[in-house]
């Protein structure tokens, strides 16, 4: 069963009682949830849903992969499918396939995403598409696991780093908050 806009609008209320003060963030998938049918159709270029992980190892280093297309280093993740059941799902299934770390070698470091970003996407005229927001749900994640295969087609390497190195200041402190 797809994502449901309902299991989107839950998953941004939980998120919203740990993070209150990320309210004013959340007004734009709110108010597309109000006007977009699906906000998992990756074709809906006002903005759509997409999901993340945030992979720690035991000494507290942050998985990240160097992403293609965008040219930039990333946290794992990316658009969901009609069969992920929800977005942590997603999340992990995303992993998995970016880096071949299975599901099972990982642990989920609570069921709210640890995150939410909204931020834009540049228009790509070699795969048609428009200029458009992504809506990432960000789970975090720890491990034990390395990385065991870069899918190609994707992602050209992977990198564990210090906490330090996460760009987003709001995120950067939740993960090391985790870690202390």
């Amino acid at each position: 069963m797809p994502i449901t806009s309902d299991h989107i609008r839950e998953t941004i209320a939980a998120y919203l009682e740990g993070h209150p003060q990320d309210g004013p963030a959340m007004s734009v998938p709110l108010v597309l949830l109000e006007e977009v049918d699906d906000l998992t159709n990756r074709k809906e270029y006002r903005g759509h849903v997409t999901a993340g992980a945030v992979l720690t190892n035991p000494s507290g280093r942050v998985l990240f992969i160097h992403h293609l297309a965008l040219d930039k280093w990333l946290l794992p993740g990316g658009h969901v499918e009609d069969d992920d059941p929800n977005l942590m799902h997603a999340a992990l299934r995303e992993l998995e396939e970016e880096t071949g770390i299975c599901p099972e070698n990982v642990t989920p470091v609570s069921d709210v995403p640890v995150h939410i970003d909204v931020h834009p996407i540049p228009a790509n005229e070699d795969k048609g598409e428009d200029a458009h927001l992504h809506i990432d749900f960000r789970f975090m994640f720890t491990t034990v696991s390395d990385v065991a295969e870069l899918q190609a087609e994707e992602v050209t390497d992977s990198s564990w780093r210090g906490i330090e190195t996460i760009a987003d200041v709001d995120l950067r402190a939740r993960v090391a908050a985790v870690h202390r």
